[in-house]
């Protein structure tokens, strides 16, 4: 057993030729549909690849173009209402109460924008053939290749973190050469102009304001400002050509390249945005230094040395973890597209469900990076003005769940920009908490965008259900919290993490009020996006305590606790959130053996519905676990309630749960159906529902990118799980994976962890520890503590089997 774990362990360079030979998606015939093209980024520009043969197309994103500015979305007037809404709850008139919460609302967020296009029109193109488009995730390369006669003709992309541009190259073999126009266009009001013979220039503005893409026949949707004190982003898109041998021109509208043997085309970006809290018509930069400046400093960089240097920092990334689940004859030589209707078949794939593992990892590479913005509903990517929920952050679930994988799967610098973004977010909080609700720290609602919006939507006429959830700073705090857990850095915790979890912990406390019966509850509070059926028949959405709730609070207090011990201060705050945390409205067990939803045991308007928000506690939480029997069963029993079906991201959030419950077979199920084809017709019917679109971004639907982050956090609870005081090896191993192996997935304490299993059981394990703290590892009925010195390693397949 340990030389099979050391062939598994020590081999990296075979893993990681694995990587570049089997870890990609490819396809036969060029994108027709957005989610058929593929996706590249660098956390900040990203670009849709459709890998059309006579003109291409490029959908182009910079993640801060976004509409509007900041703003005041406060709202004076609910600190007058509060009263009434909460005395409606104890009265049980949550009818009344619900309607009263519309009074607190505030003006919706603004909306993510899409850049522009890069079409490339060819011309001498005559017979092409043998067509193959693929993206290949251990390069972060996507590539078009076909043969046209003789020559063998390749077009590749890549978008460089280190170097922060666009990069294609087009060539041709056997002298063929290469002739095409390109031209730039945008969905937002632009110009376009030539910048010297090589280079074309898009300059443009964003509305003022995008009303989301929910409200229907609003009078004016889309908003722009004119004059000099306008609202509004402006940003600046650069295309530039360099061409061997044959001829470039430009003529401000086109560029033209003519008769070159290869060609690199560089596309740069910038925008207004200087900062959350400050507009970008009035105090903006300008977007023109950055585009011009990312061009200028990689004029001397040939292609090779952009794209080694760009191949070499995201297999720093990308090549921390291996995961094998077994293959599948044939399968993996299919196109991608064809593997996921043979799949949804019947057939046999295991890969497929490691290439959707490894594609949350690519993906979250591609969308979050140090010093841009954190991955939203879409991730990085959006074709249009008013996309999806405004391609916002939702953080009753969705911003959460995109960072699910983030430490687990060893891509920690990925989770910068949202433990950035909470930070500043709580800056806007504090000022919501004292205006709307006259409570001291923090808070945050159900969105937020660039702006940092942090008051409750709605306008008025939003459903409580989400426009009146308060609780998202409260969770946001969890990701502050588990970068410390898996990092073990006292600095940030003392210096980052904490005032912020302090100042959510300080709202919760004056948020939270007493129930008559001696218990601290919310109110007003709901289950997000779920209404109940009161006893008398009534059907509302706001009431006291709700589930979710206690639970979160009860994290956070407890996460607080923790951290005051671990850094000695603020003793005295801490034994007040441990006073209040003993008074909390305790879940509740209902007449169905489940665990209750709410503070009474309410029916639920739609008992299959896709949010599992009373299940917090078991994930992303672990309040409720093994160790609490009685309300582990009664969790169990809500999620059977609920049901197997779901959108993309619902379902994502049950494979971490049926994980969590130690039942691999059903986390395997509902991977399975995590990967059913949307749109596709399989065995003569349409598949609709959650599943995922053909390059595999996971449909919501629409798209919605937080189910392919879920996912992979999904595959690695099943495999390792760290929430308690033991780190646990195989959890909730499915029988569909007999035998295979992971590398390099990490664990709370500052631990990596790689494994293989044989027949079904463990058959080699090793820890390695980053921090060198003390852990106990267990593997079913067994366990053994072990101390180990930062970066020292330990095989420990002997002790466990």
């Amino acid at each position: 057993m340990t030389k099979l774990f050391l062939m598994i362990v020590v081999s990296l360079a075979s893993i990681q030729v694995a990587f570049a030979e089997e870890t990609g998606l490819w396809y036969r015939q060029p994108a027709k549909q957005w989610v058929e093209a593929l996706p590249l980024g660098n956390g900040r520009l990203g670009a849709m690849v459709f890998g059309g043969v006579m003109t291409e197309r490029l959908q182009l994103n910079e993640n801060t173009l976004w509409s509007g500015g900041p703003k005041d979305w406060n709202n004076p007037g609910a600190r007058e209402v509060l009263p009434k809404v909460r005395a409606a709850v104890l009265a049980g008139r949550y009818a009344e109460a619900d309607a009263l919460c519309r009074q607190m609302q505030g003006p919706y967020n603004q909306s993510y924008q899409p850049l522009g296009d890069l079409l490339l029109h060819f011309t001498g193109i005559t017979e092409p053939t043998d067509y193959k488009r693929s993206l290949d995730l251990d390069r972060a390369v996507a590539t078009v290749r076909f043969r046209d006669g003789k020559a063998t003709c390749t077009r590749e992309a890549f978008v460089s973190y280190p170097d922060q541009v666009i990069v294609m190259r087009l060539r041709c073999d056997s002298g063929e050469r290469v002739s095409f126009t390109a031209e730039l266009a945008s969905l937002l009001r632009h110009t376009t102009e030539a910048d010297g013979r090589d280079t074309l220039t898009l300059r443009g503005r964003c509305p003022a304001h995008v009303d989301p893409n929910y409200l229907r026949d609003t009078p004016e949707p889309i908003r722009y400002e004119e004059g000099p004190q306008a609202e509004g982003m402006t940003f600046d898109l650069r295309v530039r050509a360099i061409a061997e041998q044959g001829s470039v021109g430009c003529d401000g509208k086109v560029l033209t390249v003519t008769g070159a043997s290869a060609v690199t085309l560089l596309v740069s970006a910038g925008t207004s945005f200087n900062g959350f809290d400050k507009s970008p018509g009035r105090e903006g930069r300008n977007p023109a230094e950055a585009a011009i400046q990312h061009l200028r400093a990689v004029r001397n960089l040939r292609y090779s040395q952009l794209l080694a240097r760009h191949e070499d920092d995201h297999r720093r990334l990308f090549r921390r973890v291996s995961l094998d689940v077994g293959h599948a004859a044939g399968a993996e030589a299919r196109p991608t597209d064809e593997r996921l209707v043979r799949f949804a078949q019947g057939e046999a794939d295991p890969a497929l469900m490691e290439l959707l593992f490894q594609y949350g990892r690519y993906l979250l590479i591609a969308s979050s990076r140090p010093g841009g913005q954190p991955a939203n509903l879409q991730g990085l990517w959006n074709d249009s003005m008013r996309p999806p929920w405004s391609a916002n952050w939702t953080l009753n679930i969705n911003a959460e769940m995109n960072y699910w994988p983030a430490e687990v799967a060893n891509l920690a610098e990925c989770h910068e920009p949202m433990l950035r973004f909470i930070e500043e977010l709580a800056v806007n909080g504090r000022k919501t908490a004292e205006v709307n609700y006259g409570a001291s720290g923090w808070v945050a609602h159900h969105n937020a965008d660039l702006w940092r919006h942090s008051g409750p939507v709605g306008d008025g006429s939003g459903s409580p259900t989400w426009a009146n959830w308060a609780m998202g700073g409260a969770w946001l705090c969890r990701d502050l919290w588990e970068h410390y857990a898996f990092s073990g850095d006292k600095s940030y915790l003392r210096d980052r993490a904490w005032p912020a979890m302090k100042g959510a912990a300080e709202f919760c406390l004056d948020w939270l009020i007493e129930d008559g019966s001696s218990h601290l509850v919310t109110a007003p509070s709901v289950s997000p996006e779920i209404g109940f059926v009161a006893p008398d028949g009534t059907r509302a959405s706001v009431s006291m305590a709700a589930t979710m709730d206690m639970a979160i609070i009860w994290d956070l207090f407890s996460n607080c606790i923790a951290a005051s011990r671990i850094l000695s201060i603020d003793q005295g705050f801490a034994a007040m959130l441990e006073a209040a945390r003993t008074r909390l409205y305790p879940p509740r067990i209902g007449a169905r053996g489940q665990l209750q939803e709410w503070f009474q045991d309410f029916t639920e308007q739609d008992v299959h519905h896709r949010h599992v928000s009373h299940l917090y506690g078991v994930y992303p939480g672990y309040q409720i676990s093994p160790a609490t029997p009685g309300l582990f069963a009664a969790a169990r029993r809500s999620l059977e309630l609920r049901g197997d079906e779901g959108t993309g991201w619902s379902l994502g959030w049950k494979i971490n749960l049926w994980a969590r419950f130690l039942d691999g077979d059903r986390a395997f199920d509902l991977a399975r159906t995590l990967l059913r084809p949307v749109g596709a017709v399989v065995n003569e019917v349409k598949v609709t529902g959650g599943g995922v679109y053909p390059n595999l971004f996971d449909a919501h639907p629409p798209f919605q990118i937080d189910g392919n982050f879920a996912f992979t956090s999904g595959i690695v609870e099943m495999l390792v799980q760290s929430a308690g005081e033991e780190i646990v090896l195989l959890p909730a191993l499915p029988k569909a994976w007999p035998a295979g192996s992971v590398s390099g997935l990490r664990a709370r304490g500052g631990f990596e962890v790689s494994l293989s299993w044989k027949d079904g059981r463990l058959a080699g394990a090793a820890i390695r520890s980053t921090s060198g703290t003390d852990c106990k590892v267990r593997y079913g009925d067994r366990a053994v503590a072990i101390k180990l010195r930062p970066g020292q390693a330990r095989n420990l397949g002997a002790n466990l089997n």
